[in-house]
């Protein structure tokens, strides 16, 4: 039973997510450093590629299995073969059939052998191509996005853009990193470029051993433009006292600590559990960060600073994710409509927390990575009405980022970065 590293390597990464609600965007980097380049290529493409076009592979399985409840491992081997006869063209699908087959044995699933045999030849000699009853379910069909997903966003930004925002979601991003304190110069390859968005942002359009190597000596960090960009939304003087309140896994917090270096800032970095700021420490030490002063609090509580005490705080608050569904695609799958009111909720309890450790004159910056009204708009708006003391201000960004509101909204398909929103609050 012969079985390419690549397809193990993907299937086992497919079947944590799916069983056990593990994160491609980490468990990928730990199988492909166990494969050579080749076979690491190939892992990342076909479980990117799976989890794009999940919703689209299920209805062609559904079809030819009549909607027999099958096993995650065998859905999972048939998910790979699939994806393999319909994009990628320059596989053999003997190649794509047998190791799917191989796959579901290697799984101890026997007795779906013939199973995962018939319907893989099956979509060879007869190819199925889900139909859809209107225009909403073609979308959420051709683009992998629940039906719900779909309707919200239609609702809220209307069809065209929502096929616009899915398309885009299912396209392999451009990677972004920026330098660190230890950082080497790596402008000299010709693929390497500025990034026209964040300020000390580089982007290049394919990953190379080089840049491999540089992240794992701490030289770059890999962070998408947008998310740098709530970095460079946070501005301090001298002597200035800032806080990170949901500060991991640290991104944010690093960039911001080293585009201040030498200016005797006190930076603080919090967050919920002891894990995460373990994470964070060893993020910053990797890259030449002070860790000292990191503290474990549940921001939706008390805090534990003093009523007034600082000049800046960052509230990068716990969302949805859906702003990121191109680096994490199996978010859209995990999220449904009751989640965003219970995120909304705490979202207020935070940013209401985190307003009262603000000087008069100091800054409250509220950001997610979610493109949900009710976790961004809703949620400022709410804020405001409920604190005299504070004005939505203007943000020190491109002028082309800032809507006529004063905030920032990132979308993927009109920036080519991950979705943010970012507002930032004054103190009067």
């Amino acid at each position: 039973m012969k079985i390419s590293p690549a397809r193990i390597a993907a299937f086992d990464v497919l079947l944590k997510i799916e069983t056990k609600g593990a994160f491609s965007s980490i468990l990928l980097p730990e199988y492909e450093a166990r494969l050579g380049q080749k076979d690491s290529a190939l892992c990342h493409e076909l479980t990117l590629g799976v989890l794009r076009n999940q919703i689209h592979l299920d209805a062609i399985i559904d079809h030819y299995s009549k909607g027999r409840k099958l096993d995650e491992e065998i859905r999972i081997a048939i998910r790979l073969g699939l994806f393999q006869l319909i994009f990628l063209s320059r596989i053999p699908p003997h190649s794509a059939v047998n190791e799917s087959v191989n796959l579901a044995l290697r799984a101890r699933r026997k007795y779906a052998r013939g199973l995962v045999n018939a319907i893989l030849r099956q979509f060879v000699r007869e190819p199925f191509r889900p139909d859809a009853d209107d225009e909403l379910e073609r979308i959420s069909l051709e683009t992998s996005h629940p039906r719900w997903l779909v309707e919200k966003w239609a609702a809220d930004f209307g069809i065209q853009e929502t096929r616009h925002l899915t398309s885009t979601n299912n396209v392999q991003p451009r990677i972004a990193f920026r330098l660190t304190n230890k950082g080497a110069d790596v402008l000299g390859s010709e693929h390497i470029q500025r990034s026209d968005i964040s300020k000390n942002g580089l982007v290049t359009e394919r990953m190379t051993s080089d840049l491999i190597t540089a992240a794992a000596r701490g030289d770059i960090y890999f962070q998408d433009e947008g998310s740098q960009l709530v970095g460079d939304t946070v501005e301090l003087d001298d002597g200035a006292k800032f806080l990170d309140l949901c500060a991991a896994p640290g991104s944010k917090f690093s960039q911001i600590a080293l585009a201040n270096h030498g200016k005797n800032c006190l930076l603080v970095a919090g967050d919920l559990r002891a894990v995460r700021l373990s994470s964070l420490r060893k993020i910053c030490i990797s890259q030449g960060v002070e860790s000292r002063n990191v503290v474990q609090f549940d921001a939706v509580k008390a805090l534990p600073f003093a009523a007034g005490s600082l000049d800046s705080v960052l509230v990068d608050a716990p969302c949805s994710g859906t702003g990121t569904i191109r680096h994490n695609p199996e978010i859209r799958y995990r999220l449904t409509p009751s989640d965003l009111p219970e995120l909304a909720l705490k979202q207020r309890s935070i940013l209401a927390n985190a307003s009262k450790l603000v000087k008069s004159g100091g800054r409250l910056i509220y950001s997610t990575c979610s493109l949900e009204k009710e976790e961004n708009e809703h949620v400022v708006r709410w804020f405001l009405s409920e604190s005299e003391d504070f004005r939505l201000d203007a943000t020190p960004l491109p002028e082309r980022f800032v809507a006529s509101d004063k905030c920032v909204r990132l979308v993927p398909h009109k920036h080519g970065t991950d979705g943010f929103f970012i507002a930032c609050l004054v103190r009067n």
